[in-house]
C-alpha cells in the first residue's frame, strides 16, 4: 500500500472537498473534515503532534508495531479510539486508530482497511455519514463490525463439515482441523470482546453526551456484538461436544483393538504352552513315538482354541466379532 494522506472537507454548504492540504484546513471555515492516514512514514506520522497536537500516549499508541486492544480514551478535547479490522484470509487484526472531536476525524491505520475504503466511497454520496464526524465514526465501526459476521458463519459451517464428516476424514484430521477452529475462534474473541466492552463504554458514558441522538444506532452495533460473543461461546461449547466426541470414539476405537489383540493372545498362550512342551528334544516322551501323537496333540489345540473363542464371544469379550454380528442385525432390520 502506498504512503499517502488524503483529506475529505465538509463545508457549510455541504460541499465535499478532496486533497485540500493540512495547513489550510485551520484557515477555511469548514463544518468539519476527515483526514485519513494510510501507512504513513515516520515524517507523516509527526503531523500528528506537529499539525494536530495529539497526546503523546495516543500517538505512541498509534506508532507502536503490536497491536492495541480495542478501546477508548477521553482526552480533553477528543476521543481517542483503537478499532480492529480483520483479515479474512488468516484472522489477522489490522489496527484502526481514530481521533475524533465535533470538528474533525483523522484516521491512523499501517495497512489497507477495506472497510474504511468502502466508507471513503460512500463519502461522496449524499449519506448520512456526511452530517458529522460522529455519524462517520458510526458508519465505520458498523462496517467493521458486520465484516465480522461472514468470519464467525464460516466457522459455524466447518463445525457442521467437521461434525457430518462427508469426506470421510480420519479421527486424527479431524481432530486436527477442529483445535485450529478453536484457535480462530479465540483470535476472534481477542477482537469481538474489547470492541463490544469498547460500545458498551461508549453507549453509557457521561463524556459521549452528544451521541444521544446516534444512541440507539451505536447500541445496534453493540447489540451485534453481543450476537457475536454469544455465536462464539455457543461454537466454542459445540467443539468442545465433537472433540469428547471423537476422543470417546478414538479411545474406544484403541481400547477395541487393544481388547482383540489381548484375547488373541490369550487363546495362543495354551496352544505355546502344549507346543513348547513337544519341541523339547527329550529321549523318553512316550507320545514322541505313538503313531497318533502328532493328531492328538493338533485336534487338542484346536480343541482348546475352538472352546475359548466360544467362551470369550459369549461373553462378549472379542468385540470385532461382536461388532459384525450387530451390524448384520441392523442390515437385517
Amino acid at each position: 500500500m502506498d504512503n499517502v494522506i488524503r483529506t475529505c472537507v465538509i463545508t457549510k454548504d455541504d460541499e465535499t472537498l478532496y486533497n485540500v492540504e493540512l495547513d489550510e484546513l485551520n484557515e477555511m471555515d469548514v463544518a468539519w473534515y476527515w483526514v485519513d492516514f494510510a501507512n504513513p512514514t515516520e515524517e507523516e506520522s509527526s503531523l500528528l503532534s506537529s499539525t494536530f497536537q495529539f497526546h503523546p500516549l495516543a500517538i505512541e499508541d498509534s506508532l507502536d508495531d503490536f497491536n492495541q486492544r480495542p478501546k477508548i480514551d477521553f482526552y480533553e478535547d477528543y476521543e481517542f479510539l483503537v478499532l480492529h479490522a480483520l483479515n479474512k484470509d488468516n484472522l489477522k487484526a489490522i489496527e484502526l486508530n481514530m481521533f475524533i472531536s465535533e470538528k474533525f476525524i483523522v484516521t491512523f491505520h499501517k495497512e489497507d482497511i477495506r472497510e474504511l475504503e468502502t466508507v471513503w466511497d460512500l463519502m461522496n454520496r449524499n449519506c448520512s455519514m456526511r452530517k458529522g464526524p460522529f455519524f462517520l465514526m458510526h458508519g465505520l465501526i458498523d462496517k467493521l463490525v458486520d465484516e465480522y459476521f461472514p468470519l464467525v458463519y464460516r466457522i459455524e459451517e466447518e463445525l457442521n463439515w467437521i461434525e457430518d464428516n462427508t469426506k470421510n476424514e480420519t479421527i486424527a484430521e479431524l481432530i486436527e482441523r477442529l483445535f485450529d477452529l478453536r484457535a480462530e475462534m479465540s483470535t476472534l474473541r481477542k477482537t469481538i470482546l474489547p470492541m463490544r466492552d469498547m460500545l458498551y463504554r461508549m453507549n453509557y458514558s457521561d463524556r459521549l453526551s452528544y451521541l444521544k441522538e446516534r444512541h440507539l444506532y451505536f447500541n445496534d452495533v453493540h447489540d451485534h456484538l453481543l450476537k457475536l460473543v454469544e455465536m462464539l461461546e455457543s461454537y466454542r461449547d459445540f467443539s468442545s461436544d465433537i472433540r469428547d466426541s471423537y476422543l470417546s470414539v478414538n479411545s474406544n476405537s484403541l481400547n477395541t483393538s487393544m481388547m482383540t489383540l489381548a484375547v488373541i493372545t490369550t487363546i495362543f498362550m495354551p496352544l505355546t504352552f502344549i507346543a513348547g512342551i513337544y519341541g523339547m528334544n527329550f529321549n523318553h516322551m512316550p507320545e514322541l513315538h505313538w503313531r497318533y501323537g502328532y493328531y492328538a496333540v493338533i485336534g487338542i489345540m484346536a480343541l482348546i482354541a475352538v472352546l475359548m473363542c466360544g467362551l470369550f464371544i459369549k461373553k462378549g469379550w472379542l468385540p470385532m466379532m461382536k461388532f459384525r454380528r450387530g451390524n448384520k442385525h441392523r442390515r437385517n432390520d
